[in-house]
């Protein structure tokens, strides 16, 4: 699965940027934060890029401001998780294989969302990422999360590879990731599906102060959309799934990608 190149003007972009170190960035601890996601084209994100030069920081890990991901999402058979999140039900998980490219380092994550809206993530670095089974069992699910499924039952259902841009403000009261070239291959199906034009962002930031990018987002008329990576590419891609409570926001997507 070939990701697409992030746009020149985009990576002009981010150049005069002040970096902020990995470990620089991991002191931002937000303790009483809330998640926000917009969803915008290319052109929209290189407008808000060059607005945020002199209020954010941009994360550089060994000269590089861009990062690669790989994502393998797992369920069962039935599909019960992206069907649980299909149809609004709370607590709900999601369960992947998260792979940094570029520091060679796998994880099994499972992602849960309460019934409060909070999101909650459980992790376990594994050997490779090939070797989930292996280096998993039902005890340590048992232990780290309330899962529909046990570990037999689930299989590869959706892989997902995207280019990550992470900053921080200059409160250090707010961290953003924007998400581009973002590819999907559907494990079952074969059949493959690129956004290249697409932005997802995401705010991560302390409830209790000011956001400069919210100002920002609104001036470039960028809204609030959720976006489920795993949900939005099984809808894409598996011909036949439930996807009606998505429709609205995949055809906002779709405007987007053909702007």
């Amino acid at each position: 699965m070939m990701a697409l190149s992030i746009s020149n003007r985009i990576m002009a972009q981010l150049e005069p940027m002040v970096p902020i170190s990995l470990e620089q960035m991991e002191s931002v601890r937000l303790m009483n934060r809330t998640d926000s996601k917009f969803i915008a084209n290319t052109t929209q994100l290189a407008s808000l890029l060059g607005m945020t030069s002199q209020d954010y920081l941009v994360q550089e890990i060994g000269n590089e401001r861009i990062a690669s991901y790989r994502t393998l999402y797992l369920d069962d058979s039935e599909l019960t998780m992206y069907t649980q999140h299909h149809c609004g039900h709370e607590p709900r998980q999601k369960v992947r294989i998260r792979s940094y490219v570029d520091s060679n380092l796998d994880y099994f994550e499972v992602k849960i969302k309460n019934n409060h809206g909070r999101t909650k993530k459980k992790r376990i670095q594994l050997t490779d990422a090939s070797t989930w089974r292996n280096d998993l069992t039902d005890a340590f699910l048992a232990r780290n999360a309330i899962l529909p499924i046990r570990l037999s039952e689930m299989e590869p259902r959706l892989s997902n590879s995207f280019k990550r841009i992470t900053m921080v403000n200059t409160g250090r009261t707010e961290r953003l990731t924007i998400d581009t070239d973002l590819c999907f291959h559907n494990e079952g199906t074969g059949v493959d599906r690129h956004m290249d034009n697409l932005a997802v962002i995401e705010v991560k930031r302390d409830s209790n102060t000011p956001s400069p990018i919210m100002d920002m987002l609104r001036e470039l008329r960028i809204f609030s959309s959720g976006f489920s990576k795993y949900c939005i590419g099984m809808a894409l891609t598996e011909p036949g799934i439930r996807r009606g409570n998505f429709k609205e926001r995949l055809v906002r997507i779709e405007k987007l990608t053909k702007l």
